[in-house]
């Protein structure tokens, strides 16, 4: 039985309330207790219970059975999918895959997990996993939930069709989905196959940045966030549920759907976001601006302005600036960067880096344009605007070393010749005649 989308309700953060059966939610001073059609009051919280009113995060759910019905859990193998991100050197190599295989055999949302990179982990309270995921089959009597981060989804191939505890988020390429910690859900497959990224947050829940200078608008709006209204199922049966906890997957039988949330209201809930929505700020005069002005959402850290993880996109935008190297120039970072390519292509890379490939370039090591692109951006024509569409990059950015795994450095589809690709960039400096 697959639940039914119920339509959306708009904002980020907001304190939203859904009921998919008329008269559920408690009005007035009716108590959690006494609740309508004999369901269950049941609260999540994302945050502390005394986090800051403005950062708080915690939903009431009212549910035909609560959350603690199910089995004990045994640790479930799915070796591709972890975070063991190991404690050795980190190669400071600039790295690229060419896009992740699609599966052959019958493989779903949480089969196809392949964990590529990450720092931190859920005892710190700090840190991401970086995901890639290629899958062919819906989520079949299976249920899951992450009790380590909120997960980011980023499709890239294939629509995904996202049934949680608070309702249906219907996401495709060049859509992201945010799912909060703890909430459960399911992935079913339109397309029959899929394919993107997951950035698991272990750090503060991700928010969208202020805007300072910028105003009251622009970048990412909150009215184009979209969270589900409820609906629910009421199914018996022999399911499994599956958890993420401290870095490993453990499985319990259950014997109901636990999508059974009739009615919700709180703000911790999942959303999804259109990047097409993005307002794109740029330079109008000279100069290329730093990519932060293509921050989507921010996981913020405990040093003001510096963020423990940064989503950041390169979406279609005209590049006006005069008299300037147009593309990202040459640098290195404090940040780590974890790029991949949603559609199209990056203007930074002539070829190499396909839709549903990534790359890694970790702290302060160099990274830019090839060759090509910068013997191409060198002779432009700048008093002409240059068109960029038809793309969609991002970017998790960290403030901590990404550490790739052990299974993406040995991947079959990494791009062990990358480096390659700034061979080309011949010497051009003359000195000047004394």
């Amino acid at each position: 039985m697959t639940i039914e989308s119920n339509g959306y309700q708009t904002g980020f953060g907001n304190e939203f309330a859904s009921e998919a059966i008329a008269g559920t939610l408690p009005q007035g001073r009716n108590s959690p207790q006494v609740v309508a059609h004999g369901l269950y009051a049941e609260q999540i919280s994302g945050t502390a219970f005394t986090a800051p009113r403005h950062q708080n995060r915690r939903s009431w759910l009212y549910r035909i059975r609560p959350a603690a019905m199910h089995g004990p859990f045994a640790l479930f193998e799915q070796p591709r999918f972890h975070n063991d991100f190991e404690t050795g050197p980190v190669t400071p190599d600039q790295l690229r895959w060419n896009p992740l295989p699609l599966a052959d055999a019958p493989t779903d949302f949480i089969e196809g997990l392949v964990t590529m990179a990450g720092n931190g982990g859920p005892s710190a309270g700090a840190g991401i996993g970086i995901h890639m995921y290629a899958a062919n089959r819906d989520m079949q009597g299976r249920f899951f939930y992450d009790a380590d981060g909120e997960l980011l989804i980023v499709p890239q191939q294939g629509r995904l069709h996202i049934e949680t505890e608070l309702g249906v988020l219907d996401v495709e390429p060049q859509e992201i989905a945010l799912i909060p910690r703890g909430i459960r859900f399911r992935v079913a497959l339109p397309d029959g196959e899929a394919r993107g990224y997951v950035c698991e947050n272990f750090g503060a829940f991700m928010r969208l940045p202020d805007l300072g200078p910028i105003g009251s608008n622009g970048l990412a709006n909150p009215r184009d966030f979209l969270s589900p209204n409820a609906a629910y199922e009421d199914v018996d049966g022999e399911f499994e549920l599956i958890a993420k906890f401290e870095g490993h997957l453990w499985r319990a039988d259950i014997g109901h759907s636990p999508l059974d949330v009739v009615a919700w209201h709180g703000n911790h809930a999942p959303c999804k976001y259109d990047l097409r929505s993005f307002n794109t700020i740029g330079s109008i005069s000279f100069d290329h601006p730093d990519p932060s002005i293509f921050l989507v959402l921010t996981s913020p850290s405990d040093t003001p302005g510096v963020g423990n993880m940064d989503f950041v996109i390169f979406p279609p935008r005209v590049l006006v600036a005069q008299d300037t190297f147009r593309p990202p120039w040459f640098h290195r970072n404090i940040a780590s960067e974890f790029m991949g390519l949603v559609h199209g292509a990056y203007d930074a890379k002539a070829d190499g880096f396909a839709p549903g490939g990534c790359s890694l370039h970790n702290c302060m090591t160099g990274h830019g344009p090839d060759a090509a692109t910068f013997d191409k951006a060198s002779a432009a024509d700048t008093s002409k605007p240059d068109y960029i569409g038809g793309t969609m990059a991002f970017m998790f950015e960290s403030r901590h070393v990404i550490r790739p795994t052990r299974q993406a450095l040995d991947a079959a589809h990494r791009q062990r010749d990358y480096q390659a690709c700034w061979a080309g960039l011949r010497k051009r400096f003359v000195a000047p005649h004394e």
